[in-house]
């Protein structure tokens, strides 16, 4: 399905690439000078195949046979086959490769030793593309990958292409270059088109890191609930941040990026990385917003980078044991006999099931492994530092001291470790999913500092804790975030901190839902009776009038549905958020509308497992190596194939499931002619 403004962002994804290895032994593949030509003629036709014909010898006419009369060579490309070939592999070649050849007349002439092109039928109403297979795959294959062009400029690279098939020509980087930059401005207006016709509020994300280059990027996502009751997130532009990137120079961008797409009264939130720039240039947001007084803004931190703040404030009394620990597992992952003897001593000991390689990542995930492999496979791991003691020395052994700190340090992060788990792994990590979970983080925290029979290591660890935490609550304490909570049916006002629940908020958040959400919302349902009044002449029914009347005064207890809504028990918290309000949408239609709008704020400025799992570091790497020039043609081409789109060249779809097809039969025939001429 291609992508268009009535099916924006279905779950249907372009057809994944076959085997490389398949498709580079097509031959003869064409170079076509500008890398993607056109006609622009008005007679231009897409490639249609012809319907296929029985298998007789009237493919023949277009075969010259050989003076020894043993193959027969096309007319059309000069390509031999056997003169054993059967003649239905022989259509199969001119359908293929030369789509109407049966137009071409009977006589046809052998043409001189040129290029070949796919030929083009006449009469069409839409531009054409004339298809150089390998190197469009190739630019598939970077987008999804999001690597830079640079990478097909590897010769080892290019010379695997040439020892597959001589006759490969890859386009130089900057054609590349050129390509990725055409697609992500033609499908950019596709975007725009999409977010125009969002009827509910929005809310934005901010990330920011630095490349190699010493360029600053701020990446801008854009998250919404659609009428279907489905999150949609996507990544809207990826800017370059020019010195002193400080907070007037995030502002600027980030103004420019919302009014490029026509959302700056839509957006209702912001959630940012934290940083003090990235603080600031929100402040300065809402001020702004707020003076044209058109609708509410807000802007919070993200929660996942402030939990990950926490934990390692708290890892950082053990990091010298922890950085040990990771140097003895890292000789396990790259020595296949220590990995062995590692496998076969922790069953011995049955000291559980481990996976090599075990996760060495500097993220929660790798350090918290590393406390997972001594509190549960000490034994094992000091039988292998006394075995190999000439190989790895004795310094991996830990002592007494240090064993204890990471025996009562893992249990004291265990319920983090769970918290973690359940953030990452919710589908739709709400703000009130996430509050909850960081107030049982604040309470865990408290006790572990007010305990007497914990070390003072630890205490004071907790004591640096519990002020971010506090800090996190104070930024987060405001009536959006109240009116984000209590929206979310597991949440309400039952499981909401003390510190965010106060009877102000829930009056704040009645006046806001009467004031925005009320009947004025409905114009096409109170004028139907207006309509209907003037059809009638005046003659009115009795009946009718009082009818009319009992719908008037359903509408306005209608008003009143945020105090049916919040009566009722939360539901469980393995509840679908999105698919519980689908269901009761028409019990609460106003009050569904302000979910759709509060429940699309962002808890964490990006995915929680990017921060918090080892994925995060893949994302970083790449991120860090890619030049200035298709950094934000990648990542926002990455982004727009993962949530349906079908990568577009000058508002042509490039149709990948029919190239694929081409590619995949161009080389079984190529597979074909060398087994004939194995034969011969």
């Amino acid at each position: 399905m291609d992508w268009g403004v009535n099916n924006a962002f279905k779950n249907l994804k372009d057809i994944e690439p076959k085997a490389m290895m398949d498709v580079a032994l097509i031959s003869s593949i064409d170079t076509v000078d500008a890398g993607l030509a056109y006609s622009e003629k008005a007679n231009s036709a897409p490639l249609l195949k012809p319907k296929k014909k029985t298998m007789t010898s009237i493919y023949l006419k277009y075969f010259d046979t050989a003076p020894d009369g043993k193959s027969r060579k096309c007319k059309f490309c000069g390509q031999s086959y056997s003169i054993a070939t059967a003649t239905g592999n022989l259509g199969r070649h001119l359908s293929n490769r030369h789509p109407g050849y049966d137009n071409s007349g009977d006589v046809v002439t052998t043409p001189t030793a040129q290029p070949i092109t796919i030929a083009k039928k006449a009469q069409a109403k839409s531009p054409h593309f004339v298809l150089d297979h390998l190197n469009w795959l190739l630019v598939k294959w970077l987008v999804l990958s999001a690597l830079p062009p640079s990478t097909l400029e590897d010769k080892w690279l290019v010379n695997s292409f040439k020892f597959l098939n001589p006759s490969i020509q890859l386009w130089p980087g900057e054609k590349y270059q050129t390509v990725l930059c055409d697609i992500f401005r033609s499908m950019q207006d596709d975007v725009r088109v999409v977010l125009d016709q969002v009827s509910s509020k929005v809310s934005i994300a901010l990330d920011f890191w630095t490349s190699y280059e010493q360029i600053f990027y701020m990446s801008v996502r854009c998250q919404w609930i659609d009428e279907n009751w489905s999150i949609q997130n996507i990544l809207i532009d990826v800017c370059h941040i020019p010195f002193p990137c400080d907070s007037t120079e995030i502002y600027t961008k980030l103004v420019r990026v919302l009014k490029f797409y026509d959302i700056e009264n839509k957006v209702l939130s912001c959630t940012h990385d934290n940083s003090p720039y990235a603080v600031q240039a929100c402040h300065t947001l809402k001020e702004e917003i707020d003076s044209q007084k058109v609708s509410p803004f807000c802007y919070i931190p993200c929660g996942a980078r402030i939990l990950n703040s926490i934990i390692s404030d708290g890892l950082r009394t053990i990091k010298s044991v922890i950085s040990k620990i990771r140097e003895f597992v890292l000789k396990i992952n790259t020595s296949m006999e220590i990995s062995q003897d590692f496998i076969q001593f922790t069953a011995a000991c049955q000291e559980g099931s481990w996976k090599i390689p075990l996760d060495t990542s500097v993220r929660w995930s790798g350090n918290y492994q590393m406390l997972d492999v001594v509190r549960k496979a000490g034994k094992s791991m000091d039988s292998i530092i006394r075995k190999y003691e000439e190989t790895l020395g004795s310094r991996f052994l830990l002592s007494p001291p240090e064993k204890i700190a990471i025996t009562v340090m893992y249990t004291f992060l265990e319920p983090f470790h769970k918290t973690i788990n359940n953030i990452c792994t919710n589908k739709f990590p709400t703000i009130g999913l996430v509050l909850f979970f960081m107030d049982h983080i604040s309470e865990t925290i408290a006790t572990c500092r007010d305990s007497r029979h914990n070390p003072e290591w630890l205490k004071n660890a907790a004591e640096e804790m519990a002020a971010k935490a506090q800090d996190y609550s104070d930024q987060v304490c405001n009536i959006f975030t109240y009116m984000t909570a209590i929206l979310d049916p597991r949440i309400k006002v039952e499981l909401i901190s003390e510190s965010l629940n106060s009877e102000n908020h829930l009056e704040e958040a009645r006046s806001h839902f009467m004031r925005n959400y009320s009947s004025n919302h409905f114009p096409s349902m109170t004028n139907a009776y207006m309509v209907q009044e003037s059809q009638d002449g005046g003659t009115v029914s009795f009946a009718e009038e009082i009818a009319r009347k009992k719908r008037r005064a359903s509408m306005s207890s209608a008003t009143d549905e945020l105090t049916q809504y919040l009566s009722e028990a939360p539901a469980a918290l393995q509840t679908d958020v999105l698919e519980w309000w689908k269901s009761n949408s028409t019990r609460y239609p106003r009050l569904s509308l302000m979910a759709r709008d509060f429940l699309a704020i962002q808890a964490t400025s990006v995915a929680p497992e990017d921060i918090f799992w080892s994925k995060g570091d893949e994302i970083d790497r790449q991120r860090f190596t890619m030049p200035l020039a298709t950094t934000q043609a990648l990542l926002c081409l990455k982004s727009w194939t993962e949530v349906g789109m079908k990568l577009k060249h000058k508002s042509t779809v490039i149709d990948y499931n029919s190239l694929m097809e081409v590619a995949a039969t161009a080389a079984r025939d190529n597979v074909a002619v060398a087994l004939d001429r194995k034969q011969k």
